[in-house]
């Protein structure tokens, strides 16, 4: 059975305000996520239709707070909570020290970190 940590992850890097440490298990791809700083992905989303992130997600706060923007509402995940993203999503909050584990669909998900990874060069990885 697949299976990964955040230790055993082999993808991602270290991108200054963020750490993404990912494998693809089949057709899904497991993101660990720790952010060091507050980032607001609006700016870096432009490029994708609606300018959100059209790939849906499933995770897990371990820490910190996670706050998504939808064209008619914000969504607030906390510390303990699982959560649900449809694809029309906007990340505009994440508290520095928010860790954060996510399930997406793998080629949904490339397509949207290949635009916003791209803004932060890699410090290690």
């Amino acid at each position: 059975m697949p299976k990964v940590s955040r230790d055993t992850a082999t993808q991602g890097g270290d991108y200054g305000p963020v750490v993404e440490l990912s494998e693809d298990l089949e057709s899904y791809t497991v993101d660990f996520r720790s952010f060091r700083e507050d980032v607001d992905l609006t700016p870096l989303l432009k490029e994708l239709p609606d300018g959100r992130c059209q790939c849906p997600h499933w995770g897990y706060v371990f820490k910190g707070e996670l706050v998504l923007r939808y064209p008619d509402h914000d969504e607030t995940f906390r510390a303990g909570e699982a959560f649900y993203a449809p694809p029309g999503h906007v990340p505009v909050h994440t508290a520095p020290g928010t860790e954060y584990v996510q399930f997406s669909p793998t080629e949904e998900v490339r397509r949207a970190s290949a635009i916003t990874l791209n803004h932060f060069p890699p410090l290690s990885g």
